[in-house]
């Protein structure tokens, strides 16, 4: 097994030929409206069927053309051209009723391959009896060739029984290399409970483990997380005689670099080159990735100069893993030049090449780039794939240019690039995103009659999208449909369901979704619960809250701070600052850390409580740990703190949320603004103040500026209040007419009229609320 696919790439699908460039599409204009999305060529599923239980109801292939003296090398040639499982089946009876037919296990392997590529494994049992019935020889390789179908269809308890029916019915010896091969399918299956099974019977039948043997077993454990039983397994090597070779260490840099822990791939790669291995460009491929997985880029392009001094000479591999990296970090000018350097290697990019470098482009929003890169890679022969425009639609569709990715679609679906389920998902989404809902429910109806199946992402999108419009029946509908489907429905779609009930006020339906998970065999997970406690708080059901809590820890579900600070808002609204500072209390004996949130929700409820001292305090707590909270937080203790006319203490607040806090925002600078212009400090307090707030771009309620001005006339400083009446309409855009209105009202000292004009006009535009 070549161990450069240990490396992952993207699961690309055969690709379509394109020859023209996409200088048809334009992303910015002449787009078709979305009413006039396109009808896409269907796609077509194939479905198995089960053949015949007997050979001679089939006849051979009318295109088969064999002489009736046809040689054993014509016959299977013949049986290789065969595309369906019949035709197979009936060509190999047609075949042995001829007098010159000769049972051989080549024909007869042939036969099995193509039965096992299609599944029909019935056929396959009928077929070996026949073998054994003519006397044709059965080998170890025949039944490799049926483990390896059982575990083409993931039926891997029917690979292992492969192996007790080659000792008991046909009396073959189980060796090393069979025990491997099982291993080996077993392990790419991550069906490691049975690998542990084989292994020990491998021991405990005297089957000698060989390099091959711990290759896998290692494999196995990286793939299970379990890096040091790993390294365990490569040192108990030496007890069987054996030492690690290329594969052993590499299998475990490839483990280290699944953990994000390059700096442990080295270790190993150390050790490898103590042992005096000899690593290929396979060994140091895997390096690279690893080093650009982590966004290494120096260290890499470092490591590859090293090992070129050594002999090493990149390969289409090495390059396609240093462009994948680059763009993965943004660092796609740079992967750019790789192609270069690529090109001038004499290697030809693929279509990993240009996939990493659109994508690449598209994550920096560079869309008319990414397009430029699909064209050179038509001129260049390299046909893109459904991947590359999958990446290119949904890019347009995330940066709301849904017409663009629709217009995209149509083109290519006119030169045969037909659209897959990514493609309509990323449409889809796009539409919802866009509020457009009618018209993605259309794509979602042609989506269905092109073949296209719709997967779990499609159904789940649309139900969020009716939840967020509260249409709760068709959502319901659309879970039935899945079901009828057979598409599963998984925890994120009762999650949004239950999150939908609970925010459209009809939390005994969501209690009933709930319930139906259980039913369905559904595991909840703490979303699941969070969602519906904070439901049940806000609909004033806090014991039930409670009650289900107990039961998220019974089911072994840790609650956390969104659990707490659900309940933590029900009981400071209610006022009851006990239970709220109880609930806080056990979330940090339970070991989960309150947050912003958390203490933003108690200071809130402490103020509305009347417990200001105490709000003032929790507040410098918060700051002593060297968090910052939002203006909500500080927002009622400053108000508090004004309506008991302690303007000092609400000023120096104000200013310790600008330097320790987050800025602060309207609502702030109109409290204190409110509480320095109602006689709370200095009338010059409350002038500097105003326009340091117009500075920073917020205006004031104008019936705190109206006390203000009023102040500012009983005091003789009218200049003053022409100077902060021309700085507030100019913040506030007045009109030239507005403008000279009031200034008139002004000049002629009508200041009553020129501040009710401002008030009407400032009004109008804006109302605003008290925050008394």
């Amino acid at each position: 097994m070549a161990f450069s696919s240990c490396l992952k790439w993207y699961s690309w699908a055969p690709s379509h030929t394109l020859t023209q460039p996409l200088t048809t599409i334009a992303f910015t204009h002449n787009c078709k409206p979305f009413s006039n999305l396109t009808s896409f060529t269907s796609t077509h599923h194939h479905d198995q069927h089960a053949v015949s239980a007997s050979f001679s109801t089939l006849s051979p292939s009318p295109t088969t053309h064999l002489p009736e003296n046809f040689t054993p090398k014509q016959l299977l040639d013949a049986l290789r051209r065969q595309s369906d499982e019949d035709s197979v089946l009936g060509l190999l009876d047609w075949a042995s009723k001829r007098p010159n037919f000769v049972p051989s296990s080549v024909i007869y392997e042939e036969v099995l391959r193509k039965l096992g590529k299609a599944g029909s494994f019935g056929s396959m049992s009928r077929v070996l009896q026949e073998m054994k019935n003519t006397g044709c020889e059965i080998s170890t390789g025949t039944f490799l060739i049926l483990i390896e179908s059982y575990a083409k269809f993931e039926l891997f308890d029917e690979s292992v029984e492969v192996v007790d029916i080659m000792e008991t019915e046909f009396g073959l010896e189980l060796d090393t290399f069979t025990y491997n091969f099982l291993l080996n399918v077993l392990v790419d299956g991550n069906k490691l409970k049975l690998v542990e099974s084989i292994h020990s019977r491998m021991l405990s039948g005297g089957i000698k483990p060989d390099v091959s043997t711990f290759n896998i077993l290692i494999k196995a454990l990286c793939r299970a997380h379990q890096i040091r039983p790993a390294i365990l397994m490569m040192e108990e090597m030496g007890n069987y005689g054996l030492s690690p070779d290329e594969k052993t260490f590499t299998t475990l840099m490839q483990g280290f670099i699944e953990e994000s822990n390059m700096n442990g791939a080295l270790r190993i790669r150390e050790q490898m080159v103590a042992a005096g291995c000899p690593s290929t460009n396979v060994t140091i491929n895997v390096l690279v990735h690893g080093y650009c997985k982590e966004g290494r880029i120096e260290e890499v392009l470092a490591f590859i100069d090293e090992m070129s001094n050594d002999g090493f000479s990149p390969d289409q591999f090495t390059f396609n893993t240093l462009v994948n990296g680059l763009c993965k970090v943004g660092h796609v000018k740079h992967a750019l030049e790789i192609l270069d350097v690529m090109l001038q290697e004499g290697f030809d990019p693929d279509i990993f090449t240009y996939n990493s470098l659109i994508s690449g482009l598209c994550k920096l929003g560079e869309v008319e780039e990414a397009v430029e890169i699909i064209n050179q890679m038509i001129l260049r022969d390299c046909s893109p794939n459904t991947v590359t425009y999958n990446t290119l639609i949904s890019t347009l569709c995330k940066e709301n240019q849904v017409e663009e990715a629709t217009e995209l679609a149509r083109v290519l679906t006119s030169k045969g690039i037909l659209p897959d389920v990514c493609t309509f998902n990323s449409l889809i989404q796009g539409l919802c995103l866009t509020n457009n809902h009618i018209l993605a429910m259309e794509l979602f109806e042609e989506m269905k009659t092109k073949s296209c199946r719709p997967d779990e992402f499609t159904f789940n999108m649309l139900i969020d999208s009716l939840c967020i419009r509260g249409r709760l029946e068709e959502a319901l509908s659309l879970l039935k449909e899945m079901e009828s489907s057979g598409c599963s429905r998984n925890v994120v779609t009762y999650n949004t369901l239950i999150d939908g009930f609970c925010k459209n006020q009809r939390i005994e339906e969501a209690e009933e979704i709930f319930d139906e998970m259980e039913i369905q065999g559904i595991s909840r997970n703490v979303v699941t619960y969070n969602t519906l406690i904070d439901g049940l708080c806000k609909n004033r059901r806090v014991e039930d809250a409670a009650q289900l809590m107990d039961q998220m820890l019974m089911e072994g579900l840790k609650p956390d701070k969104f659990t707490y600070n659900s309940l933590l808002t029900h009981f400071c609204r209610a006022g009851d600052i006990k239970k709220a500072a109880d609930i806080v209390q056990t979330m940090t004996s339970n070991g989960c850390e309150p947050d912003t949130v958390t203490y933003g929700t108690l200071v809130l409820g402490l103020s509305k409580a009347g417990r200001v001292e105490l709000a003032c305090r929790l507040l410098r707590t918060v700051q002593l740990k060297g968090m910052a909270l939002a203006p909500q937080a500080y927002n009622p203790v400053i108000q508090a703190l004004f309506k008991r006319r302690r303007t000092s203490e609400a000023v120096r607040l104000f200013r310790e949320m600008m330097e320790k806090g987050d800025p602060p925002d309207a609502v702030s600078y109109k409290i204190v603004f409110r509480g320095l212009s109602s006689g709370g400090g200095p009338i010059g307090e409350a002038v500097d103040f105003l326009v340091e707030m117009t500075d920073k771009g917020f205006l004031p309620d104008f019936s705190s500026f109206l006390m203000l001005a009023e102040g500012l006339c009983a005091l003789s400083m009218e200049d003053t209040l022409i100077k902060l009446v021309d700085r507030v309409m100019k913040l506030a855009k007045f009109s030239e007419n507005e403008v000279s209105m009031i200034m008139g009202f002004l000049k002629i000292r009508k200041f009553q009229d020129a501040l009710a004009t401002l008030g009407r006009i400032m009004n109008s535009r804006k109302p605003k609320k008290s925050f008394w």
